[in-house]
């Protein structure tokens, strides 16, 4: 089931265009009896409710699940992390306050993942999006996505540096350091495009369009518009703010995990 076999290229195929509920059903056979497919399938599901604000009740029945067949400690800190990331979701969404649930789901995880754990990574990023979007607090956010920057760098994770460069550069641009945030918001746009992490150009360019002047930035907008529009309005809450991408979802943002 790893990444570089026929199931996980067909996975990240589906991941990557925004077919999560195809992803997740060909992890069905094989989720009640193996833990990483059943938090596989937990994390895509929780990945649509980010992108899409819907199918939170699949996300829920995947987590428990999950949860149930964990067998150690690093399988419990994983499912207890994506746990966090859907109670965060639907926090930021507006779909029902869960800041309390968020907290509490990733301080478990951060109790059972081991230092070096392979998730250990994942959960500080998603420790730094608390920080910076529930508890305003951009300094202790920058920290996390530091050291989740520098464990996806040791891990070769470039999908989980897309993101950290994406956000250290959003609390560059919130400083006044454009020149910071053109560089990061540039790399995690690079990084997506190399990966063809197709869901996730979108969000990129439009972070990019935010600190790039005139006529570079209209461009850049109406080309993550025009890939919205590709995948059907998704990311929902950032089709609302693009130039005929469609209206749909809500306007608040949340970021991909």
């Amino acid at each position: 089931m790893g990444p570089d076999t026929p199931l996980g290229r067909a996975l990240w195929r589906l991941r990557s265009r925004a077919c999560w509920d195809d992803a997740a059903a060909l992890l069905d056979p094989y989720a009640p009896g193996h833990p990483q497919a059943a938090l596989g399938r937990a994390a895509l599901l929780v990945e649509r409710c980010v992108f899409t604000a819907e199918g939170w009740p699949a996300a829920e029945d995947a987590l428990r699940l999950a949860e149930a067949v964990a067998q150690v400690d690093d399988d419990r800190g994983a499912a207890a992390c994506e746990r966090g990331q859907l109670a965060y979701a639907a926090t930021v969404l507006g779909v029902r306050d869960r800041t309390d649930e968020a907290r509490a789901a990733l301080g478990r995880a951060a109790a059972l993942l081991a230092p070096h754990a392979p998730g250990r990574a994942l959960l500080d990023f998603r420790r730094g999006l608390l920080a910076e979007n529930l508890s305003e607090t951009p300094e202790s956010a920058r920290a996390a996505y530091r050291r989740a920057h520098a464990g996806a760098t040791s891990r070769g994770d470039l999908l989980l540096c897309s993101f950290t460069w994406r956000h250290l550069a959003g609390l560059a641009a919130r400083e006044g350091e454009l020149a910071e945030a053109r560089h990061g918001f540039t790399e995690s746009l690079r990084l997506r495009e190399e990966l063809g992490f197709l869901v996730g150009m979108a969000p990129a360019l439009a972070s990019l369009a935010e600190v790039e002047p005139e006529p570079e930035a209209t461009r850049l907008r109406e080309e993550a518009g025009r890939l919205v529009r590709l995948l059907g309005g998704v990311p929902t809450w950032l089709a609302t703010r693009l130039p005929g991408a469609g209206q749909a979802g809500p306007e608040a943002g949340a970021e991909e995990s």
